[in-house]
């Protein structure tokens, strides 16, 4: 094994300097391209299901939606990967070929023939995306310092809480406008990357430092044989869960207990070799547990949570996918004025006394949405709570991050880094597929909302008073509501109006189950640390790399 030299005690600048920001500019960069490539894809499905179809009609909903889901398998197989790659590789290099690789899929991707290309050219894009966020936790923290991590990552957070905001503004905008040199709208959705790509790559060679590969750590072949597939299969089987309605599916049981067992087999595989692909023995440190927990609540309730709001937009209030986006802003701008605020915060303060109080508004904000109807001013209550709950977000994400990785050693940060990720891809696709099915559930058990969509499809062209006498005994429903108005010329306009009310309750009472997991949340928060952290970031031993900081 060759020997490196200790950890060097560097003497960082308190303040945030030119040179630290150069270095925060690239993995930014990096950052807003895998993020919004997640949300932005989503409002292009109904797309690809007429442009990519081979005959007259449309493709299955089901086979498009592999366009996100191999994505998001992507990302896991790769992700246990980069801390092992980070120090065999250098993370400078590896984040230029993580980049490169991002850059090729979308492009790639924008040129699919069909489906199954597509699908096949996300998966490359994954590859290249799910090491773009690690990699980039990495280079902010050794660059940073212990004495600036929270006023840098609350940087690299800003795509991470905005780019789900982001993503469909931008989305809803390209699918609509983007007419041109005759492609498609949906592939501009991706040719953007090209540009981000090449002026990331750029940036990259010329911004970040060269760091020293250490290849003394030989690649755990059993340990990735286990994980990669293991949280693969966990993940498929999670994200068939909307699909499939129930947990109990054989298509969500069987992958999800195989990849449970693969898991399981790492766990105990991994105290093994001297060198795991994953180290959990990590989580022997207390605040990184604690942490790495508050995050895996946090990130179910608040991505699961999410996704109600731009739906509600949609299919209670009648907004098309861009206008949704712009009624999320205001959550965006709370985080933006929070965010820097709580980084300069958590350099000073305990994170303990910091995270909570967002969690505090962010649940708050939960419950506040339970009230919601169809008739709900924006103005008046639904964009206030909004604002509420993104000066929450922008004082608990990265202030976690920071606590988590604040007291690992150099050499260990590409390690926690990783766990980190995938801590928070599972409890993200977790959050998302729980709430999809209890949405689901809440709305099929309101059977107004199913039959007044098959009455106005069967009622079509008809205008014979005994046959639609007759479509009114089907649909018991619908004659309930209908038979209750006075005037027959309004009788579609009260029917739509009941259908978005029971629409609206079933958003409504989903929101209980986000704020409940916000609560629990908030509970675990409370044991995050509640006195000043030791940074061991400038800790070294006979294995630890060297810190490098950009310096020109």
């Amino acid at each position: 094994m060759s020997s490196t030299a200790p950890a060097r005690t560097q003497a960082y600048p308190e303040k945030i300097d030119a040179a630290v920001l150069k270095v925060a500019g690239v993995v930014v960069l990096g950052a807003i391209m895998s993020i919004l490539d997640i949300t932005v894809v989503n409002v292009a499905l109904p797309h690809f299901q007429t442009d990519l179809a081979t005959g007259p009609d449309p493709l299955q909903y089901s086979t498009v939606a592999w366009t996100v889901t191999g994505y998001t398998l992507a990302l896991a197989t790769v992700i246990p990967l980069t801390g092992w790659a980070a120090d065999r590789f250098g993370t400078k290099r590896l984040y230029l070929t993580a980049v490169a690789l991002f850059a090729l899929g979308s492009t790639l991707c924008a040129f699919a023939p069909s489906i199954e290309a597509l699908i096949g050219f996300r998966v490359l894009q994954g590859l290249g995306g799910g090491m773009l966020m690690p990699l980039g936790m990495t280079i902010m923290t050794r660059a940073a310092g212990p004495q600036r991590m929270g006023r840098l990552m609350a940087i690299l957070g800003v795509p991470m809480l905005l780019g789900p905001i982001g993503g469909p503004i931008l989305g809803g905008w390209l699918i609509d406008n983007a007419h041109w040199l005759g492609r498609p709208s949906w592939t501009w959705i991706f040719l953007i990357n090209l540009p981000i790509g090449a002026a990331a790559l750029v940036y990259a060679w010329v911004v970040l430092p060269k760091d020293s590969a250490v290849p003394s750590e030989s690649l755990d072949v059993v340990g990735l044989l286990l994980m990669s597939p293991g949280l693969a299969l966990f993940l498929y089987g999670v994200s068939s869960i909307p699909d499939t309605g129930t947990i109990l599916a054989t298509k969500v049981l069987a992958p999800a207990l195989v990849g449970i067992v693969l898991m399981a087999a790492f766990a105990w595989w991994s105290f093994k070799p001297e060198h795991p692909l994953l180290d959990l023995s990590l989580f022997t440190n207390r605040n990184f547990t604690v942490a790495a927990l508050t995050m895996f609540l946090f990130a179910a309730a608040f991505f699961g949570g999410l996704l109600l709001v731009p739906t509600y937009f949609q299919q209670v209030r009648g907004e098309d996918t861009f206008t949704a986006g712009l009624l999320l802003a205001p959550q965006g701008i709370g985080a933006l004025i929070t965010m820097p605020i709580a980084g300069a915060l958590v350099d000073k303060m305990p994170v303990g006394r910091i995270v909570p109080f967002g969690i505090a508004l962010i649940t708050g904000g939960m419950f506040a949405l339970t009230q919601i109807d169809a008739e709900t001013s924006y103005w008046g209550y639904i964009i206030p709570v909004l604002f509420v709950m993104g000066l929450g977000m922008g004082g608990t994400m990265m202030p976690l991050m920071t606590s988590a990785l604040k007291t690992l050693t150099a050499h260990q940060v590409a390690r926690g880094s990783t766990l980190l990720n995938i801590t928070q891809q599972v409890a993200s696709s977790f959050g998302v597929a729980i709430i999809s099915v209890l949405l689901t559930n809440s709305i099929e058990s309101r059977p107004l909302v199913d039959q007044a969509q098959k009455y106005g499809d069967a009622a079509k062209g008809v205008t014979d008073p005994n046959q639609v006498q007759q479509l009114l005994e089907r649909f018991p429903e619908v004659a309930r509501v209908i038979g209750q108005v006075a005037d027959p010329a309004r009788a579609q306009e009260v029917l739509m109006a009941a259908v978005r009310s029971d629409l609206a309750g079933a958003f409504a009472s989903t929101y209980w189950v986000s704020g409940g997991l916000c609560a629990l949340t908030l509970v675990v928060a409370l044991f995050l640390p509640r006195k000043r952290e030791e940074s061991h970031l400038l800790d070294g031993d006979e294995d630890a790399e060297p810190v490098h900081v950009a310096m020109h």
